[in-house]
């Protein structure tokens, strides 16, 4: 496993590398956002973490970036702490977040349960789920696709979609939602669930369905829409 690591602090890189080598992972190191890209485009990597203040280029663009073509593991590292700033690289495509200062050994815990879920989601051969006649999940090929055209979105994303797809169609709170698509591991709250579902409907949305596919049950969470008529 190779890991990009993102960070304009040498000292923090420095640990980071120190605890990843000793687990068996690979790293390459970029201290701003414009060599990362640049790495980025020139070699594979299971894992990007991705530090949000970065000279020359945002750890969110850079973040934007790369989810145009690739739904690999994010985990932003970020000194601010605060829901708003956490909602943001979000927001942007992260798939989890560690807040500064962290223990090295909760972000090794962190990498390897975002590695595991990426890894299960690869697993093997299973039915494609269809929502109606337009949409279908993919999870042999981790892909959501509306009238046949893959959909990018990023690996928390497919996750919750694809759970809220699983027939039976049902109501799932965010509690629900956290805890089968995500894992009992991840560290989020409500509101992150609410993100994940706007940046869903952003992409699936049309003119007079802009809920893409995704209902909201006022008290309770959300379900699936699998009533959308055929394409006009």
């Amino acid at each position: 496993m190779k890991l990009l690591i993102v960070e304009d602090e040498p000292a923090i890189a420095d640990v980071i590398e120190a605890y990843a080598s000793r687990e068996g992972y690979r790293t390459r190191w970029a201290a701003d956002g414009e060599t990362a890209l640049e790495l980025w485009k020139n070699e594979p990597f299971d894992l990007v973490l991705l530090d949000l203040m970065l000279p020359k280029l945002s750890g969110e663009e850079v973040c934007r970036r790369i989810r145009m073509n690739s739904g690999v593991p994010i985990v932003m590292l970020t000194a601010r702490g605060s829901e708003n700033d956490i909602i943001a690289g979000l927001d942007a495509g992260a798939d989890d977040y560690v807040v500064k200062p962290f223990s090295p050994r909760v972000l090794m815990a962190r990498i390897r349960a975002n590695l595991r879920k990426n890894g299960e989601t690869q697993g093997d051969l299973k039915s494609v789920v269809k929502v109606g006649s337009r949409i279908e999940v993919d999870p042999n090929r981790v892909e959501i696709r509306k009238d046949g055209q893959p959909i990018s979105v990023t690996r928390n994303e497919f996750l919750i979609f694809s759970t809220l797809a699983t027939p039976p169609v049902r109501t799932w709170s965010r509690d629900d939602i956290i805890r089968t698509a995500l894992g009992d591991e991840y560290d989020g709250f409500d509101r992150t669930v609410d993100t994940y579902i706007k940046n869903l409907r952003k992409k699936l949305a049309e003119p007079g369905y802009e809920n893409g596919w995704i209902q909201t049950v006022h008290g309770f969470g959300y379900k699936i829409d699998d009533t959308r008529p055929e394409q006009p």
